[in-house]
C-alpha cells in the first residue's frame, strides 16, 4: 500500500495598518486567531505591532519634512502649514 502525500492549503492573510498605527482590534484578534496564535499574546503582540507602525509613519513624516524643508522637522510642529497641503498628520 503506498503512503499518501499530505496535501498542504495556503492562505494570504494580511494585516492593515491604517494612518498613524491605527489598526481594527476585532480584524487584527480574529486574524491572530486562524494563526494559532495564543489568546494572552495577542494583546502583546498588537501593541508591538501599532509602535513599528507608529515608528514607520514617523520616519516617513521625517523624511519627507526633510526633502521639502531641507531639516528633519524635529523642531518643528506637526501642523498642516509645515507638511503641506497633501499630507495629512
Amino acid at each position: 500500500m503506498a503512503a499518501q502525500a499530505r496535501e498542504w492549503t495556503f492562505e494570504e492573510i494580511n494585516f492593515v495598518t491604517g494612518r498613524r498605527g491605527a489598526v481594527v482590534e476585532d480584524d487584527f484578534y480574529n486574524k491572530l486567531e486562524k494563526l494559532n496564535v495564543q489568546a494572552e499574546k495577542r494583546e502583546k503582540i498588537l501593541l508591538a505591532h501599532v509602535q513599528r507602525m507608529c515608528e514607520a509613519h514617523d520616519t516617513v513624516m521625517r523624511s519627507y519634512y526633510e526633502q521639502i524643508h531641507g531639516s528633519s522637522g524635529a523642531d518643528a510642529t506637526t501642523s498642516m502649514e509645515n507638511i503641506g497641503e497633501q499630507v495629512y498628520v
